[in-house]
């Protein structure tokens, strides 16, 4: 097996503690929590009513409403922290990224559910 390097060069976050890296860490380190009452929906009639909820988040900041209408909100929250991640890295965007370096450029995303919404 051969080992091969990564860099991580860019980073991005939207979260129940905060929407950008810079924002999370910053409640992070102030002891806050993302944790709080559903306010998605009507959970009167569930046992539990806590949730950690992404809080403020401007999606047109990242895409339009009406593309967004074709995808699942964990979805908008994905594109919104690889976009994020790709600022932070400095790397060009859209055509202007070479093919070599788009080739050689990745994103890792971690989720911990999605899709639930969907009918």
């Amino acid at each position: 097996m051969t080992r091969r390097r990564v860099v991580v060069t860019g980073l991005g976050c939207v979260s129940p503690v905060g929407n950008t890296v810079a924002e999370a860490w910053s409640n992070l380190l102030a002891g806050q929590s993302g944790i709080g009452p559903i306010t998605r929906f009507d959970a009167s009639a569930m046992s539990c009513r806590i949730v950690g909820e992404v809080k403020n988040f401007d999606l047109e900041s990242y895409i339009s409403a009406k593309e967004a209408r074709t995808m699942d909100k964990f979805i908008h929250y994905g594109i919104a922290a690889a976009a994020q991640a790709i600022q932070d890295a400095g790397l060009p965007t859209g055509d202007a990224l070479g093919e070599e370096e788009a080739c050689r450029t990745g994103v890792v995303i971690g989720s911990g559910i999605g899709g639930l919404a969907t009918d």
